[in-house]
């Protein structure tokens, strides 16, 4: 769970991370018992435990395909990501992953830990896949084509313009939407959706990933890895790697709102998608992602510690999300929370503030026309504790000890 000090200073977390933490040890003992469907489901927890939680409120054919969709695109994704693969070996396998998941006998040693486990046994989500209904893997062979070719075109292309960004950001991630809404359609509970909007779900999440990757990607060894458009970056400097030197703090932050004020040109699109969803849990599988990306730009926003190290939610926020995301009124009202705590770090003397409070305003604007703001209670922006500190660390203690003994009486299975 979060620590004993975020818990204090914010006593309201402590609940939705205590449910949080029993979600995640519901989840993780829900592993079937075939051996490659347990491997697919055992990796997707150690791989991403969010999205692993997240995913189980599913009906479990969906569920089964997006595991597998989850799990083919991350082993792309490792074979991009392993800047030691020389060029010439990377480019043919990511043309030709998308035959590569029929075969139950292929495997490519790459990547690092739990990476490098998926690798070296990929032969596991083969044999699952292959059980999947025919529309499901018709669909995750397409995206799964589509998204190695752009991959192996951005191997030999630098990232230049903000449409070669818009197109890099398609490739990975757009392409998840539209496999996404491509899923949700052959389960038959909901309409297609269009590619655009389905686009736009997948870019507002990969930029946000990207500003906040900063340092971890320029870092990478043997070779930087580098995402941000120069068209943007050399407006502040020289080199993209100047940007994490303190002399380049102003220019630093100049950029990073920049780039923050380019990804929010995707939020309203992203609410037109997700308020057209009927099935509640496919809504929840979408919408909890989208609401720690706008919450994720905020913190980043004219923040220089992501030119530092790691920017992210803290615990007990990220809870919160996940437990109290559950209508579309606590979208826009999560969307509208981050929007207003983003808008109040605009230094109006900021080259993008013009922009960046337009943007901010036409997200409000879509929140407030709703008409559903008033129907939730924000939890995202709040003046004071409403609990006694000295009591909720009291709660903890007891709450702990009896954690426990209940886990020392637990039978061995």
């Amino acid at each position: 769970m979060g620590s004993l000090g975020a818990i204090l200073k914010n006593p309201d977390d402590f609940y939705p991370l205590l449910k949080l933490k029993m979600a995640a040890r519901h989840a993780e003992k829900q592993i079937p018992p075939e051996p490659h469907w347990a491997f697919c489901y055992t990796m997707l927890h150690k791989v991403s435990r969010s999205f692993a939680m997240v995913i189980q409120q599913l009906g479990s054919e969906l569920r089964n395909a997006i595991c597998i969709f989850y799990l083919v695109l991350r082993a792309l994704d490792t074979v991009e990501d392993d800047t030691g693969i020389p060029t010439d070996v990377k480019v043919p396998i990511l043309k030709a992953f998308h035959r590569h998941i029929y075969d139950c006998e292929w495997h490519f040693s790459c990547g690092t830990k739990d990476y490098k486990v998926l690798m070296d046994q990929f032969h596991h989500v083969s044999t699952a896949f292959l059980e999947l209904e025919q529309s499901y893997q018709e669909a995750i062979e397409e995206i799964t084509k589509r998204m190695g070719a752009g991959m192996a075109k951005f191997i030999c292309k630098e990232v230049e313009t903000t449409d070669d960004y818009d197109e890099y950001c398609h490739y990975v991630a757009g392409l998840v939407g539209l496999g996404l809404s491509k899923l949700f359609h052959a389960s038959g509970s909901e309409d297609l959706a269009s590619d655009h909007l389905s686009n736009s779900m997948g870019l507002f999440l990969q930029k946000t990933n990207i500003i906040r990757d900063y340092l971890e990607d320029i870092n990478e060894i043997p070779k930087s890895r580098m995402f941000w458009p120069r068209e943007i970056w050399s407006k502040y400097v020289n080199k993209l790697e100047d940007l994490k030197y303190e002399e380049n703090s102003e220019k630093a932050v100049q950029c990073l709102n920049d780039m923050v004020t380019n990804a929010l040109m995707h939020a309203e699109d992203c609410l037109k998608y997700m308020s057209a969803l009927r099935d509640p849990a496919i809504f929840r599988f979408c919408a909890i992602p989208q609401i720690m990306a706008i919450g994720t730009l905020a913190l980043c926003y004219n923040n220089i510690e992501v030119f530092r190290g790691v920017v992210k939610m803290r615990r007990g926020l990220t809870a919160k999300v996940i437990d109290r995301t559950k209508t579309m009124a606590d979208v826009y009202g999560g969307f509208f929370d981050f929007s207003c705590m983003l808008k109040s770090k605009v230094d109006k003397n900021d080259p993008n503030a013009t922009k960046t409070l337009s943007r901010l305003e036409a997200i409000q604007k879509t929140c407030r026309d709703s008409g559903v703001l008033n129907k939730r209670k924000s939890y995202i922006i709040r003046s004071e504790p409403r609990f006694n500190p000295a009591l909720i660390a009291m709660l903890i203690i007891i709450l702990s000890i009896i954690f426990a003994y209940l886990s020392t009486k637990r039978p061995n299975n």
